[in-house]
């Protein structure tokens, strides 16, 4: 876990300018399958965006996913989500999601693809303003393991993925991209831990913005059906 941390953070260092600063991003994700076609996703994050070590955004959401096959996944969302300026909240989201999974393996590199489409409604405290907005995602997500021929318990694997964000009604439509790289380890059959560096460029009528985030995960996967054969994947920073 050091080590990962140590590369994570290392690795934002060499790409930040001068200008920017480091950012977090941590996220504690539990998957429970209670059902050989059906699971549950939960999930909760904290970032400090604006400082590494004070908390200024945090979401908890959660979902239902259907296993068409082992490799096809589509699954529904909804969460809630906060952002803090000046130790207040200054806007609030309320969002539901419809998503696709699908992934393949080429020899031990497997490919993941996610589409995604939300609907968000935004309140702003301080202003009392509403808004809404539609946004639509997908994500190439490339894993590999170093030392086994798929991800298991005792497994080291590298993961980099490359997401774009599309919005309406808002303009620019083309509102993000999001690139990420890191490592991660399977523990267990339940726990696994993965760090790494995210790198965020949000594209702004008012001007472009580039964030980097030191990228840090906890992922609970619990098979309820007693299965014998097992997958274990790297959710991503979401």
């Amino acid at each position: 876990m050091k080590l990962i941390l140590g590369l994570s953070l290392l690795a934002g260092m060499m790409v930040v300018k001068a200008q920017e600063h480091i950012s977090s991003f941590n996220s504690l994700t539990l998957t429970y399958k209670f059902h050989p076609k059906f699971f549950i996703n939960v999930e909760g994050q904290l970032r400090g965006i604006e400082d590494y070590t004070y908390p200024d955004y945090y979401e908890v959401k959660g979902g239902l996913g259907y296993y068409l096959t082992s490799n096809h996944k589509p699954f529904i969302g909804i969460g809630r989500y906060a952002t803090y300026k000046d130790h207040s909240i200054s806007k609030e989201e309320f969002r539901v999601w419809i998503q696709d999974v699908i992934d393949f393996k080429k020899g031990i590199v497997k490919f993941e693809n996610r589409f995604r489409v939300e609907k968000s409604w935004f309140h702003d405290p301080q202003n009392n303003e509403d808004s809404q907005r539609m946004r639509y995602r997908y994500r190439l997500n490339i894993t590999v393991p170093l030392n086994a021929k798929s991800v298991e318990p005792g497994t080291i694997f590298t993961n980099v993925y490359d997401e774009v964000f599309f919005v309406s009604p808002m303009k620019p439509t083309f509102a993000r991209n999001r690139v990420y790289g890191g490592l991660g380890y399977q523990i267990d059959d339940n726990f696994g831990v993965a760090g790494g560096y995210l790198w965020q460029r949000e594209f702004e009528a008012k001007g472009n913005k580039n964030l980097h985030f030191v990228y840090f995960a906890l992922n609970i996967n619990i098979d309820g059906t007693k299965n014998e054969t097992k997958t274990f994947d790297f959710p991503g920073a979401d």
